[in-house]
């Protein structure tokens, strides 16, 4: 019986920027639906990690496979259909929250169904948001409606970077909250970047120590972060 492939594997990832290398050779396998949090001191490049995982940085050597095909043989446009990412800092720009939630879709070609769109604000705590302006938003209501934006798309790996960062206490748990509900009930597979162990060890399944652009160790939540 052939073996599943890892929904998402990197392989001698590496990135370097005028000599300096940011991501040293990474070996990453991440199961279908498995949740992997990646932890380490700032500056550690687990950001960069994140944008080379769906090739917004290009790999100065190495690549990473989907499904067990190398992502270099997929469009960009249908990478990114497939692997979402949601930035620390979501750039919502201006319009409505509808307008912000559908844009990566209508980019692609696509009419956004608003059936759809309403319930997937009503996942994200966010029930009758739509008209309102983004920026009037709260930091934690402008990261539920980039998390809502990513999902819209629909894709079958999410990248979160550092999603409750600069957040207070209140809109760290919400939005804490609303992440885990969501992986409970879907079988996405999720690569999550925090600088909160306490939160790696409540959301992953297995949680990463990244550090000078290398994997420490990988394993259990409880073993690494202890």
């Amino acid at each position: 019986m052939t073996a599943t492939p890892p929904k998402l594997a990197a392989e001698n990832l590496s990135f370097a920027v005028d000599g300096e290398r940011i991501v040293r050779g990474v070996d990453l396998a991440v199961a279908p639906g498995e949740t992997v949090t990646v932890v380490g001191p700032s500056g550690a490049g687990k950001s960069t990690l994140l944008r080379l995982l769906n090739r917004l940085d290009e790999p100065t050597a190495g690549t990473v496979a989907l499904d067990g095909t190398d992502y270099r043989t997929l469009a960009p446009t249908a990478l990114r259909a497939r692997v979402g990412l949601v930035p620390q800092n979501p750039g919502l720009g201006s319009g409505t929250v509808y307008d912000t939630v559908t844009a990566g879709l209508r980019l692609r070609g696509s009419q956004p169904d608003p059936d759809r769109v309403r319930e997937l604000l009503d996942r994200v705590d966010l029930s009758g948001y739509g008209d309102r302006a983004v920026a009037d938003l709260s930091g934690g209501e402008a990261k539920r409606v980039a998390v809502a934006r990513t999902l819209l798309v629909d894709p079958e790996v999410l990248l979160l970077d550092e999603p409750t960062a600069s957040l207070d206490a209140g809109a760290q748990a919400e939005v804490e909250s609303l992440l885990t509900d969501l992986l409970a009930d879907a079988d996405r597979t999720v690569v999550l970047v925090t600088h909160d162990e306490a939160q790696a060890v409540r959301i992953a399944d297995r949680v990463v120590r990244f550090v000078d652009g290398q994997v420490r160790a990988s394993g259990l939540p409880a073993e690494v972060i202890a």
